[in-house]
């Protein structure tokens, strides 16, 4: 097993943090990644991460995982790609400023979103005046594949920034991810390129015994197994859904 015992950053909210939080938490029930009572779960809304690997990190948990220090080193790593990437490219970031401060302002708002305090004055504003003005030429599908494609090169490069806890990178990608589909609809593009694997389905704990029939009936087959596995039962994975209604059902 992963050794846990990471260094812990004291974390504090950001101008961004909780907003953001409630941004993803609502939509994640949405789309049921999460729960409905997520809001008011404790290891989702803390900005501590749990040291329970069974436990994902959310993405404005990561400062107390990895400080400033390493998330910036993160960024830093990027932008030194960006720059040394093809003209169409990295020129609508030189217009904008130096390398210096695209790693001052883009970890800015990590850190703030991450949990690391207000570091991104202007909060939501910013970012969209910034993308909708200073960058809306990266913004279509092929400035964002690139975007995308470099910063996967980037945390493929950067993993000893993450500790040694797998969590981290996968929340990394829940982060970006979360973000580049705000893009996406937005600007009104779409793009197939993914970070990589982002934070699993947390299901909410499941007590058949006090479902009726048509509750359990509507219950998908992944939240069917968890339950009854958790009831004892040993399940075998051809197990049609209908034999598994059934068994919940007699309890």
């Amino acid at each position: 097993m992963p050794n846990s015992s990471y260094p812990t950053y004291t974390p504090s909210h950001g101008y961004m943090t909780e907003s953001i939080q409630q941004k993803y938490i609502a939509t994640s029930i949405k789309d049921k990644t999460l729960p409905d009572n997520a809001h008011r779960m404790p290891d989702i809304v803390a900005l501590n991460a749990s040291k329970d690997q069974s436990k994902p990190i959310q993405f404005w948990q990561l400062y107390s995982v990895l400080g400033q220090k390493r998330i910036v080193r993160i960024v830093q790593n990027f932008y030194h790609r960006v720059y040394r990437d093809e003209p169409w490219f990295s020129s609508i970031f030189a217009r904008i400023g130096d390398t210096s401060h695209h790693v001052r302002t883009q970890s800015a708002m990590w850190l703030d979103v991450m949990g690391g305090g207000f570091k991104y004055h202007g909060a939501e504003f910013r970012l969209n005046f910034h993308h909708q003005h200073n960058a809306i030429e990266l913004m279509n599908k092929k400035g964002a594949e690139r975007w995308i494609r470099l910063m996967v090169q980037t945390l493929d490069d950067t993993a000893d920034y993450m500790t040694d806890d797998p969590r981290v990178r996968i929340s990394l990608n829940t982060f970006l991810a979360y973000f580049m589909t705000k893009y996406t609809a937005d600007f009104g593009f779409q793009t197939n390129t993914m970070f990589g694997p982002t934070n699993s389905k947390i299901m909410q704990k499941i007590n058949l015994r006090n479902m009726s029939d048509a509750e359990i009936e509507a219950l998908s087959e992944l939240e069917l197994r968890a339950a009854l596995t958790g009831r004892g039962f040993s399940l075998d994975e051809n197990t049609p859904l209908q034999e598994l209604v059934q068994k919940a059902q007699r309890l």
